[in-house]
């Protein structure tokens, strides 16, 4: 068994080509899709979270709106880029969220990558301190975060308060427990996975990563994983963790398919998302269903990871996207004992 999900990254753009033409369209477009993923059968709702881009950028009301109208998919990021955010008050967003959701919250965060604006952080308030680069102060953020989780008071408080405290240090509220257990980090090395790990974080593994060694995505992501479990069980943590992979994933089942993907499938390519940094891109895998579960059998890291997300096209729409998550289910999932 395997857990499915779907991954958005909410583009949106005033095109007559698309169905998403403004930030409101991809907003409740995405409430909507998750809601028929459910519906569907499938296990999460993921999104990607940019800035300063025609994207979506604030998770956590989409987050909380989306577990008003769901009652049992996982509901998600991939990721938040911790350099723009504020620990504590995210802790408070990300806790009322959860709450409204049922704690089904699976928080994906990372140092994030290359933006729309030249350190578009800046704008937001946050400046590395001396001697740190700006992925320092993102997983300086993301241990503050962690800590707070934890729901330890640690903050004076007013003898004086205007409401009755509690007895003891105050913690950030509204508080959730279990969410500090449902924090993963988006690693594109081995060496934040084992970091992830030794934090008792669970692993993200996007559709890319920074070369380390020539060899195809698929394998690279495997030994990665095999990395962070080993960090993990040296840190020795008590549960086990948990590990998803993204992927392009396209059953072609009608025509309408083989005109959007029929041509689409490829294989690894390497390039810079970042002048000094080669990466490996992911294939997209794209072929009739027979076709497509002797492919997948192949991937190293699907077969590694107990989570896969399903990168969607959601400029295509809310019915054609379900489609997309509905015909892996149907088609794909059964044949690969996912299902």
């Amino acid at each position: 068994m395997k857990k499915i999900g779907f991954l958005s990254f909410g583009h949106w753009s005033p095109s007559s080509q698309s169905q998403t033409r403004s930030a409101s369209d991809a907003l409740l477009q995405s409430i909507e899709l998750a809601v028929a993923a459910e519906e569907l059968g499938a296990d999460g709702a993921y999104f990607r979270v940019h800035h300063f881009a025609r994207q979506l950028g604030s998770p956590f009301p989409l987050l909380a709106a989306v577990g008003a109208k769901t009652s049992r998919i996982e509901i998600g990021t991939a990721v938040i880029d911790m350099r723009y955010e504020n620990p504590l008050y995210m802790a408070e967003d990300a806790g009322a969220a959860d709450l409204i959701a049922g704690g089904r919250l699976q928080l994906g965060i990372s140092r994030g990558s290359p933006e729309q604006v030249i350190d578009g952080w800046r704008y937001f308030g946050y400046v590395p301190q001396e001697g740190q680069s700006d992925a320092d102060m993102a997983r300086s953020h993301a241990e503050v975060f962690l800590e707070v989780l934890r729901g330890e008071g640690f903050a004076q408080p007013n003898p004086r308060p205007m409401f009755p405290n509690p007895p003891g240090m105050l913690r950030v509220e509204p508080f959730s427990a279990g969410l500090r257990d449902r924090i993963w980090w988006g690693a594109a090395t081995n060496a934040t996975a084992q970091w992830a790990g030794k934090l008792g974080m669970n692993l993200q593994s996007s559709t890319l990563k920074f070369d380390e060694g020539g060899q195809p995505l698929h394998i690279q992501q495997a030994e990665q994983i095999r990395a962070f479990r080993a960090a993990w069980k040296e840190a020795g943590h008590a549960s086990e963790p948990r590990v998803s992979v993204s992927r392009s994933i396209f059953a072609l089942v009608n025509d309408r398919d083989r005109a959007y993907f029929g041509g689409n499938g490829s294989e690894d390519h390497f390039g810079y998302i970042e002048p000094d940094k080669l990466a490996v891109f992911g294939r997209t895998y794209a072929a009739e269903p027979d076709v497509l579960v002797e492919q997948l059998r192949e991937d190293e890291a699907i077969a590694e990871a107990d989570t896969l997300l399903l990168t969607v096209p959601n400029q295509l729409g809310v019915d054609y996207n379900a489609h997309v998550i509905g015909a892996i289910l149907k088609h794909v999932a059964p044949a690969l004992g996912w299902r």
